[in-house]
């Protein structure tokens, strides 16, 4: 978008946050013209470009909780605390890599909240309610000095995927858009 800008510098934005079913539901309606996903996602009907970039899953804390002293946070880490999860990343759904890497221990944990908009659970961590569980990219924990991130072991990534409908026709700043993620 940056690049476009440059060069189209009338062009105006228009974002939305939401999870996976928020916004696949304004693609259906046509209220968006691309969506930004977190995999996994249903995307059979959509076309698609799947990002380079993967995010990695993990644990925002206080920097005062014992788990901050470790470098990563493993299942048992996890049992008996109270945590806090986007609704998303806990459905049972096939390929979801997030609950396959809980398996069985998932009905183990202590899912106190779950949530939309990461800021109302950051809010929540830094009230020392529990333990968030999300990607590295979306909680910035570098311009809060309370909390930390600390990645889930073994590993757990996330890919990302552009989304749009099939046949969608475009305005001429979506197809100039759509160019630029196509560079990709």
């Amino acid at each position: 978008m940056k690049n476009l800008q440059k060069d189209y510098p009338n062009i105006h934005y228009h974002l939305y946050s939401g999870n996976a079913a928020e916004i696949t539901e304004r693609l259906d309606k046509g209220l968006l013209d691309f969506g930004l996903l977190m995999q996994p996602a249903d995307i059979t009907k959509y076309n698609y470009i799947n990002l380079p970039e993967k995010d990695i899953w993990g644990i925002v804390m206080r920097k005062d909780s014992p788990l901050a002293k470790k470098d990563s946070i493993t299942c048992d880490d996890l049992i008996g605390l109270p945590l806090i999860c986007s609704r998303q990343s806990i459905q049972k759904m096939e390929g979801n890599t997030f609950t396959d890497w809980f398996g069985e221990k998932l009905e183990q944990m202590n899912i106190i909240a779950t949530f939309s908009l990461v800021y109302n659970a950051v809010f929540m961590v830094q009230q020392g309610m529990g333990y968030m569980v999300t990607v590295d990219n979306l909680a910035n924990t570098t311009v809060n000095p309370d909390l930390c991130f600390r990645p889930l072991s073994p590993i757990v990534e996330a890919g990302l995927v552009i989304v749009w409908k099939k046949y969608q026709v475009f305005s001429a700043p979506a197809e100039k858009l759509l160019e630029q993620f196509q560079k990709l």
